[in-house]
């Protein structure tokens, strides 16, 4: 096992490190419009997010799983046309706070529902590639969250204890997959997951900024 004094952090991308809502419920929104569907609002939308995506729509409207095929392939067509460069901004304070975390001797890994190609460009473009040592993305694990499956293998790759590891997200799902595989978990308030839905999923510790991560795995 290798051995570190500086712990892990397994961290979420959308609604944690990336600015990502407006992006993902209009383009949701412009699915369910496009297939005729019912619409949903803004905060219905919102609330599925950190889900995979063909689930982000079955869970949203009972349907088929034929229909829920369709809606992931043409959230991807729309999504692809919506992400123009520089529409997503990261949160603030969050590519200071990664820096120092790193120069300090944390670990800096990503767990994310997304697809890897999506998640490695939003990372390449925001200029945090150095900083980040290890990506699961959504479709390279057997189950996502909120199984344990993504911070499992995170573990398994950085030969980190679960006792030394910081679960960071946004929403219910990433708490519960951060208990899941018994590893601390923090939740931030500024995403699309409510205080009481993270602190009812298991959350330990709320942070209403980005930065305030500092204090909590530093133990400053």
């Amino acid at each position: 096992m290798t051995t570190h004094t500086k712990p892990l952090i397994i961290l979420d991308f959308d609604g944690t490190l990336g600015d990502t809502q407006q992006l993902i419920v209009t383009t949701m929104q412009q699915t369910l419009q496009h297939l005729h569907l019912e619409m949903k609002s803004a905060q219905e939308c919102a609330a599925m997010i950190g889900l995979p995506l063909k689930q982000t729509f079955t869970q949203l409207i009972p349907m088929s799983d034929e229909t829920g095929d369709l809606c992931e392939q043409t959230y991807r067509k729309l999504f692809e046309q919506n992400n123009v460069p520089g529409v997503v901004k990261m949160f603030p304070h969050v590519e200071e706070t990664l820096r120092h975390l790193h120069r300090q001797g944390c670990i800096l890994t990503i767990a994310s529902s997304r697809s890897r190609p999506s998640l490695s460009a939003f990372v390449n473009e925001m200029g945090l590639s150095s900083l980040i040592s290890f990506i699961v993305a959504g479709d390279e694990v057997p189950r996502a969250k909120p199984w344990p499956d993504m911070v499992t293998k995170t573990l398994e790759h950085t030969g980190m204890a679960p006792e030394n590891t910081y679960v960071v997200g946004d929403a219910p799902f990433d708490m519960l997959m951060g208990k899941r595989a018994r590893c601390h978990t923090i939740g931030v308030t500024y995403g699309n997951g409510t205080k009481d839905q993270l602190m009812e999923a298991g959350a330990e510790r709320l942070i209403d900024r980005f930065c305030q991560l500092e204090d909590i795995v530093l133990g400053v």
